[in-house]
């Protein structure tokens, strides 16, 4: 069968490439080629015609069969060509005519292009006509964002790129509606459908899909198919009124380019129309496919099936045609026969139903009935069966039932008549109130008439002026409504566009937040990358220090060896100027002022002080973000403090900084209240000021060495230096028994800095002092502190028994190590964000902390202690040690697990036996003290009775 070449308007080879090729090179395309060669026919897919339509088309015609089955098999063998690259539905083209408006400012003008969306790059190209090959240029859509101006004509709209700015028009509002929202949905699919390499594990993708909220901001835009898709395809191009206005002088060589292929395009269709299978079969499928697309993107505007099977035949031959038109008379009589026939059935059908369900109704009546009679029947039987006595008894039952039934029904009619009574009193009330709406409805009816009779009059009196008043008003109400109608129009566009602002708005707050997780996700890889190159650096570092410590290395070796770690020591400024500062989170002072990083004079410590830096880092890097974050979470759900195991809990795993003044004022207050009194603080610096207090010497030498590593301490003109003055000076009136000590400067300075005002602090160093620490813990004697450390060396010998022999073996005094971290809390000794997790535990449960967090510390060096052989290199190491701790969860599971169990008592007996011994120790020095002191006075009085003067010698 061969087709004619008709004069209508076809696409290009090129645009159905472009719009019909998108399902892997169907067979349709394949045939269209000119070169194809032999190709297997598609092998057709079974009628989308349903039984009852072939029959009546059979009845209908038998005349025509033959003809038609020709022209469906040729209509059925072209849709399983288009659709044989898949059983799916294919997706809807975002494509169409826009115009752009291309120039500068004072020559601008508005160009007609063909915009198609390239989904591969989320770019949307645009040609000057839909049979154009190559393009005239592109926008990215995925770095875009998309406005609405409200006082802007109907259908303009902009895409804002990095790069360049475009404006844009559509043919009508709806239109333009469409384009945008088409546009945000493909911008969102493309972002979320990224191929995200190191993060596709942790983020979910899926497709787009509309929520409550895009509803509520803009709603679904209803496709314009006639401008917009695949169907706008086969329009012509919009045709300007400037000749050659649509050329783009920008592009020359494409425009060249596109017009060579479309003058090749349109001979190669003329050669082609006396074949087999011509460019209008083409047509006509690319017609069927884009009535499809329509018909399943409106699904409100489908058509009956008889409708869809004639716009699939759209060419006909004439005969067939013809034969159609003889059968139709016959075919609309035997319609209107067969749908009387249907009413009446109908109707038959109505009556029958009401007749099943009366007869339904009458067989619940008979059950019913008959359960009655049954149960009737029951009774009887019952009765009949029981003896005179259960008989009488039952007859007296049902007589007093009868006499309490009368007593309700008296008292129903008595209710009954106080009702009836009721309503017609309210019957009474209800008739002079319509009586007295009556006599205002008159009343009102005769104002009415005056009014009439004066609104008459005043007419009459005012008729002369009424037509110039009128004239004007009439005017005014033009040019009101006229402003009306203007800002209802504007009224409208500000709708439209905040709603779809509204829309972009949030959508781009989506792709940002998502975007914003994946690169959560890569700095925290990055973050473990850097620690794990931290714990390599620290360990090489370790490394070339245990190597300058070797003695029997060369003078060469041990010279490569000082030039490694010089070169290493000049590694931290290089590379902290090229890290981003969002991965590098040690600063260079924390919270509370302390130097990250101690900055030590001597060569050997300042190799300590970089794998101390490194091994922070290390730590806060992997640990600090997941475990604060619980934490945080923690103490803020935790609400008022009151004495209990979870806030024990809490405080021994921390508290976080914005807690921890607030925590640490509530444990000092709740420890005072017995002692504290209002006012007193201000009294002992009264007292301080009238007469010196002999301990302020003293003080006022210790204040330049407080806290050296803290910036808030190191310069003479900080605020809390004169604080810290009148709290040692406060406290020494306070409590003369102690008076001042060495150490209590470094106590009071710490809680200064947590709890800022100098009261505070005060009550903090009392609480320290009279309440945590044994008596004479701060006396001129330090008993209390000498026995703790008899008592911390039996505890170490049971928990670590190994190291204590390692010690013991080697001579090991430790008591020069630790009597500073008991005296002044591990102040100047851990790393201040240990530090401050030792003191939260230790304001609330008391000296046992120290304890644990000591035997903790030797625990977590346990090894490396073992390790060393020297004694001097011992010592060395305990030098030093604290501060290489970095892990502070690690040391502080150590101490409150791996030490128990630990009870309370069993520390107080040790030091009540430690302080008998050594009170008796002290005794026996006194003793022979005293013996030597009288021996030295006897041999001086000796002496002096034997010596000879010069004098007498000469006599």
């Amino acid at each position: 069968m061969v087709f004619h070449c008709r004069s209508t308007w076809l696409p290009s080879r090129a645009i159905l490439r472009t719009l019909l090729c998108n399902h892997k090179k169907s067979d349709l395309w394949d045939n269209m080629e000119p070169d194809s060669g032999s190709r297997e026919p598609p092998v057709p897919a079974p009628s989308s015609k349903s039984e009852e339509e072939k029959a009546a088309s059979i009845e209908s015609g038998k005349n025509c069969t033959v003809d038609q089955a020709v022209v469906s098999s040729c209509h059925e063998g072209l849709e399983n060509a288009c659709l044989k690259s898949g059983r799916e539905a294919p997706r809807k083209k975002l494509c169409g005519y826009l115009h752009k408006c291309s120039g500068k400012a004072p020559i601008r003008a508005w160009k007609s292009r063909w915009f198609f969306y390239e989904e591969s790059k989320c770019h949307l190209l645009y040609y000057r006509t839909a049979q154009d090959v190559n393009p005239l240029g592109s926008i990215d859509v995925s770095s875009a964002s998309f406005d609405i101006k409200a006082g802007a004509d109907e259908g303009v709209f902009e895409i804002r790129t990095p790069s360049k700015e475009f404006i844009l028009k559509a043919v009508s509002k709806q239109a333009m509606m469409y384009w945008l929202q088409q546009l945000q949905i493909k911008r969102w699919e493309f972002c979320n459908n990224q191929p995200w390499s190191l993060v596709e594990d942790a983020m979910d993708k899926g497709p787009f899909c509309y929520s409550e909220a895009e509803h509520e901001f803009l709603p679904p835009v209803k496709t314009p198919t006639d401008v917009v898709g695949i169907k706008a395809a086969s329009l012509p191009a919009p045709q300007s009124s400037v000749p050659f206005q649509n050329i783009s002088l920008k592009h020359p060589w494409i425009e060249i380019q596109n017009t060579v292929h479309n003058l090749c395009g349109n001979r190669q269709n003329r050669g082609d129309c006396g074949g087999t299978l011509s460019f209008e079969e083409t047509q006509e499928d690319f017609e069927i496919i884009a009535e499809e697309e329509h018909g399943g993107a409106e699904a409100e505007e489908t058509v009956s099936s008889e409708t869809q099977e004639n716009s699939r035949m759209k060419i006909k031959p004439a005969f067939i045609r013809k034969t159609k038109k003889g059968n139709s008379g016959f075919s609309y009589f035997a319609e209107g026969m067969g749908q009387e026939k249907v009413a009446s059935l109908k109707y038959q059908i109505l009556i029958l139903t009401e007749e099943v369900k009366s007869q339904k109704e009458l067989v619940k009546l008979l059950h019913k009935a008959l359960e009655a009679a049954q149960q009737e029947k029951r009774e009887s039987c019952r009765y009949l069966a029981t003896t005179e006595k259960d008989r009488l008894e039952l007859v007296r039952h049902k007589v007093r039932q009868i006499a309490e039934l009368n007593k309700r029904v008296e008292a129903l009619e008595t209710e009954r008549k106080d009702l009836e009574h009721r309503l017609a009193l309210k019957e009474e009330h209800v008739e002079e109130l319509q009586a007295h709406v009556q006599l205002l409805m008159d009343k009102n009816q005769a104002k009415q008439q005056v009014v009439l009779k004066l609104t008459e009059q005043l007419t009459k009196e005012m008729s002369d002026s009424a037509g110039e008043a009128d004239a004007i008003a009439t005017d005014a109400l033009y040019k009101q409504q006229e402003e009306f109608e203007h800002l209802k129009d504007d009224l409208e566009a500000y709708k439209t566009q905040n709603q779809f602002l509204n829309s972009e708005i949030h959508q781009v707050t989506k792709i940002w937040s998502t975007v914003a997780q994946r690169e959560k996700i890569l700095l925290m890889k990055c973050a473990r990358l850097q620690a794990h190159n931290c714990q390599i650096e620290s360990k090489y570092l370790m490394m070339l220090r245990k190597l300058q410590g070797l003695p029997d290395l060369t003078s060469d070796h041990m010279e490569m060896v000082k030039g490694l770690i010089q070169e290493a020591l000049q590694w931290s400024v290089k590379e902290e100027a090229t890290v981003p500062a969002q991965q590098s989170p040690i600063k260079q002072y924390d919270d509370y002022g302390f130097m990250t990083v101690p900055d030590y004079e001597a060569e050997d410590w300042k190799l300590l002080a970089k794998i101390q830096a490194l091994e922070i880092k290390s730590s806060h890097l992997l640990n600090h973000d997941a475990l604060d974050k619980s934490l945080s979470e923690r103490w803020n759900n935790l609400g008022e403090l009151t004495p209990s195991s979870e806030l024990k809990s809490l405080l021994r795993c921390g508290v976080p900084v914005e807690h921890r003044q607030r925590v640490w004022r509530w444990i000092v207050s709740h420890r005072v209240q017995h002692i504290r009194s209002p006012g007193h603080y201000k009294d002992l610096l009264k007292q301080c000021e009238v007469a010196e207090h002999p301990a302020s010497r003293q003080i006022e030498l210790d204040l330049p060495r407080t806290l050296t590593n803290n910036k808030h301490f190191t310069s003479p003109t900080s605020q809390l230096v004169p604080k810290l003055r009148r709290v040692l000076l406060a406290f020494s009136r306070h409590n003369p028994t102690i008076g001042y000590c060495q150490g209590l400067n470094r106590l009071a300075a710490v809680a200064l800095l947590v709890l800022e005002e100098e009261e505070n602090a005060f009550w903090c160093l009392v609480h320290i002092a009279e309440n945590l620490m044994p008596p004479d813990y701060y006396s001129n004697t330090l008993i209390g502190s000498q026995v703790d450390q008899r008592v911390f060396k039996d505890f170490l010998s049971e928990k670590l028994p190994r190291l204590t022999a390692h010690l013991e073996q080697h001579r090991i005094d430790l008591a020069l190590v630790t009597f500073n971290w008991f005296l002044v809390v591990f102040v100047d000794s851990l790393v201040s964000d240990i530090l401050f997790r030792v003191w939260d535990a230790f304001l609330y449960e008391g000296t046992k902390v120290i304890f644990r967090y000591a035997l903790a510390i030797f625990k977590y060096n346990e090894d490396a202690i073992l390790r060393i052989q020297d004694s001097l290199d011992i010592y060395q190491y305990l030098r030093f040690f604290t501060k290489t701790i970095g892990d502070s969860r690690k040391l502080m599971n150590i101490a409150f697990s791996d030490m128990n169990p630990f009870p309370m008592k069993l520390l107080q007996n040790r030091r009540g036996a430690h302080r008998l011994k050594l009170e008796a120790e002290l005794r026996e020095l006194e003793r022979i003290k005293a013996q030597y002191m009288r021996e030295q006075a006897d041999h001086v009085v000796n002496r002096l009775d034997g010596a000879v003067s010069e004098d007498e010698e000469e006599g």
